[in-house]
């Protein structure tokens, strides 16, 4: 069957969206304009493919035509409004992408209540299937194995930093292990945990204002 394969010119939607990344082809016409908004944790990267726009970030403007690109790092206020008479046609992603997704900002820049869109607004169909405390205990057992794997990493990494402190060389061996492989399979299902923890987060807090009902 293949791998899909998305065109620009036709599949205007949210193409990825996970906890870790959500990218999208975003088509705007003549005149329109983005709300001032940030994003409490995710950078995201903007690829004009067509049109021309004006992108405002962290209170810098910049013109911006196809081929060029531009990021706004979490916590930048940043909008963008299309020039001309062309519509504006831009690939764009937002890593992470965790709940709440946007933070309105005022013309001063300053922080409005955060914005929890629904999945739709993210072509995504929630698993309606699944009821709020299941998706709570979840949740719950989430945060307690990242209890868990945190507790156990540092124990091994301060075992280790003392070792290092102690030795003479940059690189020691652990058991056979080399530092650096062994530090890493300990962050590894750290890593891990904290995304299936961000993917059940984003299942959550769209319902949780309709918890009652489930």
């Amino acid at each position: 069957m293949g791998f899909p394969v998305y065109d620009y010119r036709k599949d205007i939607k949210n193409v990825l969206v996970t906890s870790q990344i959500r990218s999208r082809f975003l088509k705007m016409e003549p005149g329109q304009s983005a709300q001032l908004h940030s994003h409490d944790l995710g950078h995201e990267i903007f690829l004009i493919l067509e049109g021309r726009v004006e992108f405002e970030i962290d209170g810098e403007t910049e013109e911006l035509g196809p081929g060029q690109m531009c990021i706004a790092l979490a916590d930048q206020p940043h909008r963008v409004s299309v020039l001309g008479d062309e519509p504006m046609t831009m690939y764009l992603s937002v890593t992470p992408h965790i709940y709440p997704t946007h933070t309105p900002r005022n013309d001063e820049g300053e922080r409005l209540p955060h914005n929890y869109a629904p999945p739709s607004a993210y072509d995504v169909e929630p698993d309606m299937q699944v009821s709020v405390s299941e998706l709570l205990t979840r949740q719950i057992h989430a945060v307690k194995l990242l209890s868990e794997l945190v507790e156990a990493c540092v124990e091994l990494h301060e075992k280790i930093g003392e070792q290092l402190i102690s030795g003479t060389n940059e690189k020691v061996q652990l058991d056979g292990i080399d530092t650096r492989q062994y530090i890493w399979e300990s962050l590894y299902p750290v890593f891990k945990c904290v995304s299936e923890l961000g993917e059940t987060w984003n299942q959550l807090a769209p319902r949780l204002s309709d918890s009652e009902n489930n």
